[in-house]
């Protein structure tokens, strides 16, 4: 079991916002979401790909040179990929001197990824902190999150699972064995709605939420607000009761729409779906936590 690999593609050390205290968060690859705001597209895809980083591109032309299946080009805007073509060999990430060529995403094991935790086991004693993983989403690799979190909990180390909640029910049984605290999303209450901005119903997640209540691990629902999708009224009055409904009293994160991870989509050749929406105003956060606290809920709005 110590050997069992998992796809990773960032650890990120002294983390202070996936969970309590300071944190190691573990970024896997892989998501059956599609959310149209996701910051982290890199994450969606299993498997290990390539990123181009035009800013750091010096248009030397060596990874056309190197790539084996002819899939680079270069013109007066910089290096092109064919994606289908690309086998991911990794040639071109070799021979770039300036790092404009990058793989994302790599298979590490569970005693590498633990050895990376362990380096800040102070911090976490000292804060209250932990170990968080997150994606992608870590439903589509339970068995390793699952033997991860057992091996830091028999260090006492704190763990945290960050989930959409989208994936099997057998999946989040074996997370929620060894998690001590739950971050969820909640994105939108509306079933098709959810499958519009998503790509996928919100029944399965909802589900899911259930079965976390059942087993008695504490949750915290986050809920990314994006203005003119799903920051209505209706929404979140819907949102708020179905939290009551399932949960009975669990806190809230707002999380407010940002455009950090717009670059990247142009770094893996794809659109960025929401071009033109602007960040949520102060009024607007604090509206929607009105809203929320208005069912007796604790609500906050993250940074």
């Amino acid at each position: 079991m110590n050997n069992m690999e998992g796809i990773v593609f960032n650890i990120q050390r002294y983390s202070i916002d996936d969970g309590p205290g300071v944190r190691t968060t573990v970024f896997l690859k892989g998501c059956p979401l599609t959310c149209l705001w996701c910051s982290n597209p890199e994450s969606q895809n299993p498997m290990p790909e390539i990123i181009y980083r035009y800013t750091s591109c010096k248009k030397c032309g060596t990874c056309v040179k190197v790539c084996p299946e002819h899939a680079i080009t270069l013109d007066e805007d910089g290096v092109h990929i064919d994606r289908k073509a690309c086998t991911k060999c990794g040639k071109c990430v070799e021979a770039c001197l300036h790092q404009a060529l990058q793989m994302s995403g790599k298979k590490m094991t569970v005693d590498e990824v633990l050895n990376i935790v362990k380096r800040d086991m102070d911090y976490y004693e000292a804060s209250g902190g932990g170990v968080t993983a997150s994606g992608g989403e870590i439903l589509v690799q339970a068995d390793f999150v699952a033997e991860l979190f057992r091996r830091c909990q028999e260090l006492n180390i704190h763990t945290c699972a960050d989930t959409s909640g989208y994936g099997s029910q057998e999946a989040m049984e074996k997370i929620l064995e060894y998690s001590n605290l739950v971050y969820f999303d909640l994105k939108h209450m509306d079933p098709e709605e959810h499958k519009k901005l998503c790509g996928q119903s919100n029944e399965l997640i909802l589900r899911n939420l259930a079965l976390v209540v059942a087993k008695g691990v504490p949750v915290v629902i986050r809920v990314p607000l994006i203005p003119g999708y799903n920051n209505s009224e209706e929404n979140l009055r819907a949102l708020a009761k179905t939290v009551v409904d399932i949960t009975k009293d669990a806190p809230v994160n707002l999380l407010p729409y940002h455009r950090y991870g717009a670059n990247k989509y142009r770094m893996l050749d794809l659109k960025y779906q929401l071009e033109g929406v602007k960040e949520p105003t102060k009024e607007e956060l604090e509206k929607a936590k009105s809203i929320i606290e208005s069912y007796g809920l604790k609500c906050q709005i993250s940074k």
